[in-house]
């Protein structure tokens, strides 16, 4: 257990240092605007065609449209088995869910495009590749990560938690409400991060349903899109010279920082959650304290 754990260790000290020596001189304004002005590149009133903010501002849609698909739907489906599924729904829809998470990123890409295709067949002649598409796909991808952590998180809690909700006087969706899911909520948001860090870094759905490699600032849910992992990806196999895979490098290292800032951000609503699941923050006058009950 000590080798496999160190050679993993190894592996990920490895992987990172060569990413963050290679990608942090690369870091700076020019890495994402290239020669416009920043404001102007935020503000989409000039191009930018030699930085990576249109990457960016790509993956940061793609992520909130998929996660804006994926999380209260993944989310109730665990509440559901949980809580409420009798023995046979579970078993037959923890195996849908089982069975969807086996899928593999690409052939949920070919899944995407082969549905583009019946649109263009069917109700929609006009239906493009664009980041609505991608989004669903990559819904449809993270969907068992948040069914399966969440289901986990609430039947790891006590059975006197349940036991003590019924006792105060709580029907099932107080219980729900004001005990378990904010018990519950570490685990939860573990599973949001993993959806984000999965639809974040996944490059085969969106290669075959929407992204491209130069596109600019995404225009719509319908429109084409850029990404950071695409860019990565394209930066790194078809650069012309050092400075496109230094740019590479710096895409990869700005990936790395969005993974650690959805992981602090996810952290601080851990512990604002626990906080208040606790009794610790402030609460209005008209509803005293514990002190004050006793």
């Amino acid at each position: 257990m000590m080798v496999s754990m160190t050679v993993t260790l190894v592996g990920v000290a490895a992987l990172l240092g060569v990413v963050l020596m290679r990608g942090l001189p690369a870091l700076g304004p020019a890495l994402l605007f290239g020669d416009v002005s920043p404001l102007a590149a935020m503000t989409g009133a000039v191009p930018v065609w030699d930085g990576i903010w249109p990457a960016c501002a790509g993956t940061f849609a793609l992520l909130m449209v998929a996660l804006g698909l994926a999380v209260l739907p993944g989310i109730g489906c665990g509440i559901h088995l949980a809580l409420f599924a009798s023995p046979r729904t579970r078993v037959l829809l923890g195996l849908a869910v089982d069975l969807l998470a086996g899928v593999p990123s690409i052939v949920m890409g070919l899944f995407g495009f082969t549905l583009l295709l019946a649109l263009r067949r069917t109700v929609a002649p006009d239906a493009s590749t664009g980041l609505l598409l991608a989004s669903v796909c990559l819904a449809l991808l993270v969907l068992p990560v948040l069914v399966v952590t969440t289901r986990g998180a609430l039947e790891a809690l006590p059975a006197q938690l349940r036991l003590t909700g019924a006792a105060l006087g709580l029907d099932t969706w107080g219980r729900l409400r004001h005990l378990l899911l904010p018990a519950a909520g570490r685990g939860i948001l573990g599973g949001v991060l993993l959806a984000a860090g999965r639809a974040a870094e996944d490059t085969a759905v969106i290669m075959l349903t929407g992204v491209v490699a130069s596109v600019g600032l995404p225009a719509g849910l319908g429109e084409r899109f850029e990404a950071l992992p695409f860019t990565i990806f394209y930066l790194s196999s078809q650069y012309r010279d050092a400075v496109e895979l230094q740019r590479g490098f710096g895409a990869a290292t700005v990936l790395l920082v969005l993974s650690l800032t959805l992981l602090a951000g996810a952290w601080l609503l851990q512990r604002v959650l626990e906080r208040k699941w606790r009794g610790v923050l402030p609460v209005s006058p008209c509803q005293g304290t514990s002190e004050d009950i006793r």
